[in-house]
């Protein structure tokens, strides 16, 4: 196990209780727990590793600051990945979310639309209220969740959009803007930014850890696309294979679509929206032949590399940094 695994283990259980408090409201009306509060906190329990806050605390004590001065803008960022996934499984008709069904799929889309608005409006909120930041670092911190939070959007309006109508005609570079909109920004850039920035960080410190988030981040998006194709399909806990469902335009289908022979079959594979175990296991291959996967793995591997040599050379050493470093390779080796 690596070090910023042991990390995650060993502190996302203070967290989760941390974030639990967000939940608990004195309603007006018994019921609103019932169809609001309850039903959000018990999926925001269910809540995986939690690197996106913890790795927001880790740039905090990174440079020099005190990572509780963090706890509200971290909290800010795992509640719009909550809000995100509730939306996104919505789009993208899925079914189950880490091993247990959707909250569309327990509470109905209505109510599921819902707790995904109320988690998005205790994203700036979080911040906003949190009295042990001075105004000056709230307005900073809430100019980033805005920009996060426009950055995500525009990247899933490409996801969707681009599977909607059936869009063929792109490359790898129109795939790695798309990831980096959708993933990148609140999945790495932007909470190592937003912990820097409370720890009281130089605009250089905060920009270095901006950049080594964005390029991880990316580095994190390709992964899941190909434990989508080829991870455990047990452990990953979601639609195994789904990316080839919805239509997705990964890294790993762009890349097959310029390069194998057997591209109008992928395509005509891709427009189906199929189920079948065997066309999606075809995809899957014509992908493997034309050398899509090895391509991406060593694209993630290679933008990983170049991140840690980077932040090595711009970040003073410390145990923050070293877990930093650590969690750029796990990234790119975990399994689920």
């Amino acid at each position: 196990m690596s070090i910023f695994e042991q990390y995650l283990r060993d502190n996302h259980e203070r967290f989760d209780r941390y974030l639990a408090t967000y939940f608990q409201v004195d309603a007006s009306h018994p019921d609103v727990d019932r169809y609001l509060y309850g039903p959000l906190s018990r999926y925001s329990a269910n809540g995986g590793k939690r690197h996106r806050p913890l790795i927001c605390l880790l740039a905090c004590e990174a440079v020099g600051g005190d990572p509780e001065l963090a706890l509200s803008s971290a909290a800010a960022i795992e509640n719009f990945h909550t809000a995100a996934l509730i939306h996104d499984d919505i789009a993208d008709e899925a079914q189950l979310r880490r091993g247990k069904p959707c909250l569309h799929i327990t509470e109905g889309e209505g109510l599921a639309i819902n707790a995904g608005d109320l988690a998005l409006s205790l994203v700036n909120g979080t911040v906003v209220n949190d009295p042990l930041l001075d105004d000056h670092t709230k307005v900073r911190v809430v100019q980033e969740l805005v920009a996060m939070t426009t950055r995500t959007v525009e990247g899933q309006a490409l996801d969707i959009g681009w599977a909607r109508d059936g869009r063929f005609d792109l490359g790898v570079n129109d795939y790695l803007e798309m990831a980096r909109h959708k993933t990148a920004y609140y999945s790495g850039g932007v909470p190592l930014a937003v912990g820097a920035i409370v720890g009281g960080g130089a605009d250089r410190e905060v920009e270095a850890l901006r950049s080594f988030g964005m390029r991880t981040g990316l580095a994190f998006q390709i992964q899941d696309d190909l434990l989508n194709l080829v991870g455990d399909k047990d452990a990953l806990g979601k639609d195994y294979r789904g990316d080839i469902t919805e239509g997705k335009r990964t890294l790993m289908a762009v890349h097959a679509l310029q390069n194998s022979a057997d591209a109008p079959e992928l395509q005509g594979i891709l427009r189906a929206h199929t189920s079948d175990q065997a066309l999606l296991d075809r995809a899957v291959a014509i992908m493997e032949a034309a050398g899509s996967l090895a391509y991406a793995h060593e694209f993630a591997v290679r933008e990983v590399a170049e991140a840690k040599s980077d932040l090595t050379s711009q970040l003073a050493d410390s145990e923050p940094r070293a877990l930093l470093l650590s969690m750029a390779d796990f990234f790119i080796s975990r399994v689920s």
